[in-house]
């Protein structure tokens, strides 16, 4: 949905048009950030009882710092805030963020947050982080959606959404088939007490 980018009200008609209990705003390279604060700081109407800011996880400046300034700038306005693992250097720098802070399971491109084994670490330097799992990335790094499982068997207890969709060949997020959708539940029947997130427009509103 890159068109939406940086299009505040029109991501918030879309998620409305699913769902109005949660949503989530993504600012997904840095230079937008300023402008969700501002929209934010504007004091919209937003109608949604959950409420996520995906964090940049392209076109960083390189001032880690200013990024968790701005990211705890924006925290007051949201129940959480999703950072790719990949994208902190200094997670000290993060705690700041506390129990807001969720960390997102990688795809198979990556070459760290992908597995339980890679997150736990960080995890255990960012202790009240929480766990945004991403089906399909799991689905990337392993089709038989055993890590999947090993996912959740080790940080359950940390769950707090799902991100769903399925992935193009270039592992883009593209709307949900009707074979993931199959494929996908057993996991997701795990996950039915958190929001679910859908990165990617559903079937018929594609």
């Amino acid at each position: 949905m890159a068109d939406q980018r940086g299009d505040w009200l029109r991501q918030i008609k879309m998620a409305w048009e699913v769902s109005p209990f949660a949503i989530e705003l993504s600012a997904l390279s840095e230079p937008e950030l300023p402008s969700l604060a501002s929209f934010l700081a504007s004091g919209p109407s937003l109608p949604f009882r959950y409420i996520s800011i995906h964090g940049p996880s392209k076109d960083l400046q390189g001032d880690e710092e200013k990024l968790v300034a701005e990211l705890a700038g924006l925290a007051p306005y949201a129940n959480a805030i999703v950072m790719h693992p990949d994208t902190i250097e200094e997670p000290a720098l993060f705690q700041v963020l506390g129990h807001k802070l969720l960390l997102e399971n990688m795809d198979s491109r990556k070459e760290l947050g992908r597995t339980r084994q890679e997150l736990e670490p960080l995890f255990a330097e960012l202790p009240d982080a929480g766990f945004c799992f991403d089906v399909p990335h799991s689905w990337s790094v392993d089709p038989t959606m055993e890590i999947a499982g090993e996912l959740l068997e080790g940080l359950g207890a940390r769950l707090r959404h799902v991100h769903l969709s399925s992935l193009s060949e270039d592992l883009h997020h593209v709307p949900l088939t009707v074979e993931h959708e199959a494929l996908f539940r057993p996991t997701l029947e795990r996950c039915l007490d958190v929001p679910w997130i859908f990165e990617a427009p559903p079937r018929g509103l594609a």
